[in-house]
């Protein structure tokens, strides 16, 4: 009973000892990870740093919003002493109908080994204003029809293409730089225009208009319907509004909406007193379209290091089996270059994928270190059919993680059941091992 005993401590403590040290180099190989995943992420922050100065100069995101019709108004009060005081106002009207139609064609600069979206499109602008509003205000002087105008807004000037001009019903009208209202439109061009009260005026604006990243829109109208094609296959609806139809392909998309002045909450005529708090639930009630890319190489490479500790563990878990029930040893130094090899993947899955497309960065990193671990562990297992085993798993590892990138919506799914069957292969496969009788060679 004795020597049974000291038998299975004999047995039971080495085994127990080197599970311990592999525990212990897994979890030190998630400094190198940890590294790694600031080095993706210092390389993606710089990629947005280029964006962004890219866009800045060939057009940021662009907002559109307007127009507004402005009509100056004069007031005369009296002051205490009974002299008369004469100060003025703005009374604004927006368009009794909004229509926007638009087709966006996305584009690519390079800088460098980055890439940066941007578009160019042709925007319409039609509709009309119905002038037949009361004003209800005391000590009005006189009401400036003669010196109306209106204004378009756009938030990144420097992407208006051509000269604007406005058909004003039966006139046309060229746009003048700068806005007058910026307490409402900080950035747009002006338009002056005749007007007269009672009337209907029909406008329509053309402009070709270059931006980056997003397009959105302002429902000013009484009623407001926008239209936009697009080549982009991957659009993100955004804002306040979702569209009303869609449809997306591979060609692109189609996106419409309508939006009612009941769905939003300012008014169509104020006075300047109004004007900021419209100004702020003006801007919340935009919506459009993010030319967003899916997922871009830095976000995979990112995901994928963070299945780093599973490859690693599920690595290791090979060498040990191997060592334990082929009487082979192996030192920790050599599983810790394996485990070395296995974080060099991220690496060189992140440096060749700058400089080419992901999926062939991410064949050539897997070849490169699955190649360099089998043959490395020709030497280790001195088996070819143990090394060849070990090539297997690797490689359905890394077809597994490959898989699993492809998949937004369906990743953490995928990654959960994948998971749970490596688990279960695991436990099948390990089930009569009887571990209290294990032994390392120590020879």
């Amino acid at each position: 009973m004795e020597q049974i005993q000291k038998t299975k401590n004999s047995a039971f403590n080495p085994v127990m000892i080197k599970l311990i040290i592999i525990v212990v180099m897994i979890l030190m190989l998630l400094i190198p990870v940890s590294m790694i995943k600031s080095i993706i992420t210092e390389r993606e922050i710089h990629n947005e740093t280029v964006t962004n100065e890219v866009s800045s100069k060939w057009a940021d995101q662009q907002e559109i919003k307007g127009p507004v019709l402005t009509i100056p108004i004069s007031f005369q009060t009296l002051d205490k002493d009974g002299a008369p005081i004469d100060y003025y106002s703005n009374w604004y009207f927006l368009p009794d109908q909004l229509n926007i139609k638009g087709n966006v064609s996305s584009r690519s600069l390079e800088r460098s080994i980055y890439e940066v979206i941007v578009y160019g499109s042709n925007i319409e602008i039609d509709g009309s204003f119905l002038l037949d509003k009361e004003l209800n205000a005391s000590h009005i002087k006189k009401i400036h029809y003669e010196d109306a105008f209106l204004t378009v807004g756009v938030s990144d000037l420097k992407g208006i293409k051509n000269q604007l001009n406005m058909a004003w019903n039966d006139d046309s009208i060229l746009a003048q730089p700068g806005s007058q209202i910026q307490n409402i439109i900080k950035t747009g061009v002006t338009i002056p225009v005749k007007i007269q009260k009672g009337e209907t005026y029909h406008f329509k604006l053309k402009m070709d208009l270059q931006g980056s990243r997003s397009l959105s829109f302002i429902p000013l109208g009484a009623t407001t319907n926008v239209d936009i094609t697009s080549n982009w296959t991957a659009p993100s609806f955004v804002g306040n509004f979702l569209p009303d139809h869609r449809e997306i392909s591979d060609e692109g998309f189609k996106a419409s909406w309508k939006v009612l002045q009941l769905n939003r909450n300012f008014p169509q005529v104020w006075l300047d007193d109004k004007a900021n708090n419209n100004q702020i639930y003006m801007n919340q009630s935009g919506f459009g379209i993010d030319l967003i890319v899916p997922l871009d190489d830095y976000q995979k490479a990112m995901r994928s290091s963070k299945y780093g500790i599973m490859t690693i563990a599920l690595t290791f878990l090979i060498f040990f089996l191997v060592e334990i029930m082929n009487k082979t040893r192996i030192h920790p130094l050599q599983y810790a270059m394996v485990g070395l090899a296995l974080c060099l993947f991220y690496v060189l899955l992140v440096s060749i994928s700058e400089h080419s497309n992901f999926n062939l960065a991410f064949g050539l990193s897997s070849v490169g270190i699955i190649g360099m671990i089998s043959l490395y562990s020709l030497t280790l297992f001195k088996s070819k059919k143990l090394s060849i085993m070990l090539s297997t798993v690797l490689i359905s590892i890394y077809c597994f993680l490959f898989t699993t990138l492809q998949m937004v919506d369906y990743a953490l799914l995928m990654g959960g059941i994948g998971l749970t069957i490596i688990l279960g292969a695991t436990m099948f496969y390990t089930r009569k091992i009887n571990w209290y009788q294990l032994q390392i060679d120590t020879n």
